[in-house]
C-alpha cells in the first residue's frame, strides 16, 4: 500500500476517481451507489456500477436487511458489484489490456458525492481482480488516496471484520 506521492499523481488519480463518480450515478442499487473504472495506459478499458443481476427487478433485494440472510451468504446484496461489472466490461472490450491494469473504486454518499472508502473488505472482487490480472486497486481513504497491490488488497479483505 502506498499513498499517492506528488501533486501530478494525485491529479491523475483524481481524474479517474471523478470518472468513477460519474459511472456510480448510473447505479440502480437501492442500498448504495458505487462505480469502478479500470485503466491501462491512461485509457479506460472497463467500467461498471452496481445493480441487480441482469437488471431483473425480480432479483432486487436491496432493502432486505443483511441480518436476514443465512450466515453462509458471503455477499448479502442482490447486486453485481461495480468492480465485477468493470472487470466483465474490460474482458468483453479490452481483454488483452487487463493484465497490469489499475482499478479505481468509489462509493457515493446519500447526497450523490464521492465518499471516502473504508478498509478493503470485498474478497469477491479482490479474488476476481487477482484472477483477471489487475495489478492495483485505488481507494480514496480519509487519510488520502491509497494504491494497493491487488495481492495485498486481497489479503487485507480476508482480515476485515465488521
Amino acid at each position: 500500500m502506498r499513498y499517492t506521492a506528488d501533486e501530478h499523481e494525485k491529479r491523475d488519480v483524481m481524474k479517474w476517481i471523478d470518472h468513477a463518480v460519474v459511472i456510480a450515478h448510473d447505479a440502480t442499487c437501492l442500498r448504495s451507489k458505487c462505480g469502478s473504472v479500470i485503466v491501462k495506459d491512461e485509457e479506460s478499458i472497463g467500467e461498471g456500477f452496481n445493480s441487480p443481476a441482469g437488471e431483473d427487478e425480480n432479483q432486487r433485494r436491496c432493502t432486505v436487511p443483511k441480518e436476514g440472510y443465512h450466515k453462509k451468504v458471503t455477499d448479502k446484496t442482490c447486486c453485481v458489484h461495480a468492480e465485477q461489472r468493470a472487470i466483465m466490461d474490460a474482458l468483453r472490450r479490452n481483454p488483452a489490456k487487463l493484465v497490469g491494469s489499475r482499478l479505481y473504486f468509489i462509493r457515493l454518499s446519500e447526497d450523490g458525492n464521492a465518499s471516502k472508502a473504508g478498509k478493503p473488505y470485498c474478497t469477491l472482487c479482490s479474488k476476481m481482480a487477482l484472477d483477471a490480472g489487475i495489478k492495483e486497486f485505488v481507494l480514496w481513504h480519509q487519510e488520502g488516496i491509497v494504491i494497493y497491490g491487488t495481492q495485498e488488497y486481497n489479503a487485507l479483505s480476508y482480515e476485515y471484520a465488521e
